[in-house]
C-alpha cells in the first residue's frame, strides 16, 4: 500500500502523553479565515476503527486523529445511503427537504442532478472567496445538468461523477472537471493496473498544496470501502486467514486510514494545520448484517446498536465521526451529544463569516461552540426519510425519543434512546402521547416532492433506473471509454 500505516503501539503511547485539552490551550491567529475540509468515506462504520474498538483492522492515523480531536458517539448521517447523504450535507438540508432523498439513476450517467435554486456550501463558500473543490464520488448531477459540480459552485472536481461508473475501482477512465480521461490498464470489470483512488488522493493533495496560502472549502467523498471491494495491494492483510472479500475489505480501510495521514501530514508542512478544521465520517452507519461474511469477521456493529445501511433504526444512521483542528477542538475528546450532517452548513457558515447567496436556508443549527468544546445545539428534533424500493420509510428523534416508521401504512414504533440505544423495546402501544407527537412531526417535516412520494416509487424513477442500469451493463460488457476522453491526462 501506498504508505504502510505506522505502527499502533507508537501511537498509542504518543497520544496518552497528550493533555486531553493541550492541543486547545493556543488558539491560531485569528487573521485567516479557517479552511474546512469534510471527509466522507462511503460506507466506513464505528466498528470499522481502532478508535471505536476494532481490533482486526488497523487505523493508526484516524486513530491518532481522535487522540488530539473529538470523536463522536451520536453524529447522525443525511440518511442511510449514499446521494441522499452526500446532499444532505451539501445542500444543509434534512432528506425530509432536500431535493435528493434516494439514489435515483439517471441515463446514460449520473444521478437526479440538484436543482439551479439550490444553495451549496461550495456556493457559500465561493461568497466568502473561498476556493472550492470535491473529489471522489459526486453522484448529484452529471455535466450536462443543473447538478453539475461546475454548476454548484466547485471550483475544482475530480473522480466519479456517477455513483454506478464508481463501483470500479479500476474503472476505464475518470474525469478531472468536466473532462474524462482514460485509465491505462483497467477494463472496469476486474483489478486493473490503475488504481482510481492513487490518482484520486494524489490530485486532492496536489490542491490542497496549489491552495495552501488561500482559505479553502473542500469535500473528499472518498469511494472506499464501498463495495466492490477491490484493492492494488492487500497490504499487511496478504497472508491474512480470511476470505479474499474480507483481506481487501480490512485493506480498503487501511487504505483511508493511511491516505488520511497523507492529507494530516501535508497540513502541517504547509503550515495550515492550526488554520483547517477536518471533519471526518462515514456516510451511513454499519453498511453490513451482523450475520455477513464481513460483519461477522469484524463484528462491525460492536456498538450494540440495532439495524445497518438502508434502514432507520440507530445503526444505520449513526455515524463514525470525528473533528480535528489543533488548537481549536479539544483533544482526546469523547462527545455523546447529537448532531447530523445538515448542521453543517450552517457551521461553516459562522466559520467562515459568510452571508450567504439569496435562497440559502438551512434545517441545521451551528456547532462552532460544541466543536470547540461546548455543548450541542439543542432542537425540537431531527428528522430522516430514505426512498428505496417501494416503501420509503421515515425516522426522527426528539429528545431522549426515537421513532421509526417502515413505510407509510406501517405503525409507528417509539424507542427511549437514553435506557434502550439498542432500540429493542417499541414503546408506542404504551404511549399512545409519544406516538401522536411523533406523527406530527413526520407530517411536518416532509416537504412533498413529486420526486419522492411517501406511498411509493413513481414510475419515472422505475424507468430511469431500469435504463441507465441497462446502459451500464452494456459499457461493462464493451469496456466502454468516453470518445472524447483524452488518453493521456492532461
Amino acid at each position: 500500500m501506498k504508505q504502510p500505516p505506522r505502527p499502533l503501539s507508537l501511537l498509542l503511547v504518543v497520544a496518552s502523553l497528550i493533555s486531553p485539552f493541550a492541543l486547545a490551550s493556543a488558539a491560531p491567529p485569528t487573521d485567516r479565515k479557517p479552511n474546512f475540509i469534510f471527509v466522507l468515506s462511503d460506507d466506513i462504520a464505528q466498528g470499522d476503527l481502532g478508535c471505536y474498538g476494532q481490533k482486526l483492522i488497523q487505523t493508526p492515523r484516524l486513530d491518532q486523529m481522535a487522540a488530539e480531536g473529538t470523536r463522536y458517539l451520536q453524529a447522525y448521517c443525511g440518511t442511510s445511503v449514499c446521494a441522499p447523504s452526500r446532499s444532505s450535507f451539501f445542500t444543509g438540508l434534512h432528506s425530509g427537504h432536500c431535493p435528493v432523498r434516494g439514489n435515483y439513476e439517471v441515463p446514460p450517467e449520473g444521478q437526479l442532478p440538484l436543482p439551479d435554486q439550490t444553495v451549496t456550501i461550495a456556493e457559500v463558500a465561493r461568497a466568502a472567496n473561498y476556493s472550492t473543490a470535491t473529489f471522489g464520488k459526486w453522484g448529484m448531477g452529471f455535466f450536462d445538468s443543473s447538478g453539475s459540480p461546475q454548476k454548484q459552485g466547485v471550483d475544482h472536481f475530480f473522480g466519479y461523477n456517477c455513483q454506478r461508473h464508481a463501483h470500479s475501482y479500476f474503472p476505464t477512465y475518470l474525469y478531472d472537471d468536466d473532462q474524462p480521461f482514460a485509465l491505462p490498464g483497467n477494463d472496469g470489470l476486474t483489478v486493473g493496473q490503475t488504481y482510481a483512488q492513487e490518482l484520486i488522493q494524489d490530485d486532492m493533495v496536489q490542491w490542497v498544496r496549489d491552495h495552501a496560502d488561500q482559505p479553502f472549502m473542500m469535500f473528499y467523498a472518498i469511494t472506499l470501502p464501498h463495495g466492490r471491494h477491490e484493492i492494488d495491494d492487500y497490504g499487511i492483510y496478504r497472508d491474512k486467514p480470511w476470505t479474499e472479500q474480507q483481506r481487501a475489505y480490512a485493506a480498503q480501510v487501511t487504505r483511508v486510514d493511511s491516505d488520511m495521514g497523507e492529507l494530516v501530514d501535508t497540513l502541517r508542512e504547509l503550515g495550515i494545520a492550526e488554520h483547517t478544521l477536518i471533519v471526518f465520517s462515514g456516510d451511513n452507519g454499519s453498511s453490513f448484517s451482523p450475520r455477513s461474511e464481513i460483519g461477522k469477521r469484524f463484528d462491525q456493529a460492536s456498538n450494540g446498536l440495532r439495524g445497518f445501511k438502508r434502514g432507520m433504526y440507530e445503526g444505520a444512521l449513526r455515524q463514525a465521526a470525528l473533528a480535528w483542528w489543533p488548537g481549536m477542538v479539544p483533544a482526546g475528546r469523547v462527545d455523546d451529544q447529537p448532531w447530523a450532517f445538515w448542521d453543517l452548513m450552517p457551521t461553516f457558515v459562522e466559520l467562515s463569516g459568510a452571508t450567504p447567496p439569496a435562497g440559502y436556508e438551512t434545517d441545521g443549527l451551528s456547532l462552532v461552540e460544541y466543536l470547540k468544546g461546548g455543548n450541542a445545539p439543542s432542537r425540537e428534533y431531527f428528522y430522516w426519510e430514505l426512498h428505496l424500493g417501494n416503501r420509503p420509510v421515515q425516522a426522527a428523534r426528539f429528545g431522549q425519543w426515537k421513532a421509526v416508521r417502515n413505510g407509510f401504512d406501517k405503525p409507528i414504533e417509539i424507542y427511549d434512546l437514553h435506557l434502550d440505544a439498542a432500540e429493542s423495546n417499541d414503546l408506542a402501544k404504551l404511549r399512545p402521547d409519544l406516538v401522536e407527537k411523533a406523527e406530527t412531526i413526520l407530517k411536518a417535516a416532509h416537504r412533498p416532492d413529486p420526486n419522492w412520494p411517501l406511498t411509493h416509487r413513481t414510475e419515472a424513477q422505475n424507468a430511469s433506473a431500469k435504463q441507465a442500469w441497462a446502459i451500464k451493463r452494456e459499457r461493462d460488457r464493451s469496456k466502454w471509454v468516453p470518445p472524447h476522453a483524452l488518453r493521456l491526462r492532461k
